[in-house]
Formats: structure tokens, sequence, C-alpha cells
């Protein structure tokens, strides 16, 4: 066989690149922020490569990213699973997650469009609709869409991915906290405050209102009894 068969035989036999490590990265994340990977669950390198079809060595390199991101925890001997957080870095997430979420309100006031301030007014009157729906889960919904338009409206791309990477952790415990009627009417009040300040470019009162309302879900949090917390 000359050069050029043999060269093509091994070609053929060679296998397909999959999956790269951002996109086993990305496959993983959205399942921890779900719920399909859940705090303390074993993350076994094995099923991921048969899930995803990506090569194993991609699949270590996935989980050394989020390991970065904290979001997984890599042992020695034992292997990689997902992180579990205490109460006190949630606390942390949250007081960051003011920080940025508040900026990210007030740079909105300030600099967005006249298009994304009206689609902001209307997921607000969704809102408002959905408020005594008893839907908990449309309201949820509903409330990440309102969130992720403000930090898409304040322009600012590293507000943007910071806030990706801090809301993972907590987004299913955001969604258990409008179980409650009282949540969902008390974060919807905050939410009517902080859109009438957007729209109406008042900067100073949408980034100070925004604060005060993650604060609020802080402590939403803290009267949870989750699996979240060790």
């Amino acid at each position: 066989m000359g050069v050029a068969g043999k060269a093509k035989v091994e070609g053929a036999r060679r296998p397909q690149a999959g999956p790269a490590a951002r996109d086993v990265v990305d496959w993983i994340r959205d399942r921890i922020r779900v719920g399909r990977f859940v705090p303390g669950q074993r993350l076994v390198e094995a099923d991921i490569t048969r899930e995803t079809g990506a090569a194993r060595s991609r699949v270590r390199e996935a989980l050394q990213r989020l390991e970065t991101e904290g979001l997984v925890a890599i042992e020695e001997f034992r292997g990689a699973s997902v992180k579990q957080f205490s109460f006190d870095e949630v606390r942390q997430i949250y007081r960051a997650r003011m920080a940025l979420e508040g900026l990210a309100a007030g740079e909105f006031a300030a600099h967005g469009t006249a298009e994304q301030k009206a689609r902001l007014a209307g997921i607000q009157q969704e809102l408002d609709q959905w408020e005594a729906s008893g839907d908990h889960d449309r309201f949820a919904g509903l409330n990440t869409a309102w969130h992720q338009l403000i930090i898409e409206g304040s322009g600012n791309d590293y507000i943007r991915q910071f806030l990706a990477r801090l809301s993972v952790p907590v987004y299913r415990l955001l969604f258990t906290t409008f179980y409650s009627v009282a949540r969902i009417r008390n974060a919807n009040a905050d939410h009517r405050k902080i859109t009438a300040a957007i729209v109406e470019g008042r900067v100073e009162e949408a980034e100070r209102a925004m604060r005060d309302h993650v604060n609020q879900g802080l402590q939403a949090l803290s009267e949870l009894n989750s699996n979240l917390y060790r």
C-alpha cells in the first residue's frame, strides 16, 4: 500500500474530535444551574464522555475549568463533584450580585435604548399579570428574563460575564423562593419600582432599588432550609 493510501486508512480510523471543552463546560454548567446535577453529586468522567461524546481529555479539562469557576470540587482519589455551598458563601455571592446588578440597573437607566426600555416595561406588565396567578414557575421564568434584560441593557459585557458565573450556584434557590405568595408580591413590588426608575432614567434610584431588591432575595434565602447549605 502506498503512503497516500496508508494515510487515508489511518485518517479514517482516527476518532472524531467531538465537542470542545468549552461545550462540555456549558453542558455541565447548565445541568448544575437547573438542578440536574445537585450539590455533592459526583461527576464521573466516563459518564460525561458517554453522554456528550467528548474525548475524555476534554471532559477532564472542562471539569478543571469549572473548578476555577467555583462550581466543581476536585479531590484526590475521589474525583470531581458539584460543589456544595455554605450559607456564608451564598451570602458573598449575593453581596457581589448587589453591587453588579445595582450598577447594571443604573447603567441601563442612563444609557439603555428606548426599545430596550419598552421591552422591560412589557416584561413588567407580564409579571404584574402573573403575580396573582399562582403559576410560580412562570413568574420565576419572567423574573429571570427581567434580570437578564437589565444586565443586557447595561451595555457592560464584563457585568454580564461576572453575573453569569455568580447566578449558577443559586439559580435553583431563586426559583424556590417564588413558591411563597408573599415573596412574589414583595419581589414584584420591587420590580415595579426598579422598572419605573430605569424607564424614566432615574439612575441613582434604579441602582439603589436594585441593590435593595437583591438584598431582599438574600433575606428570603436565609429563611430556607436548603441542601445547598452545609
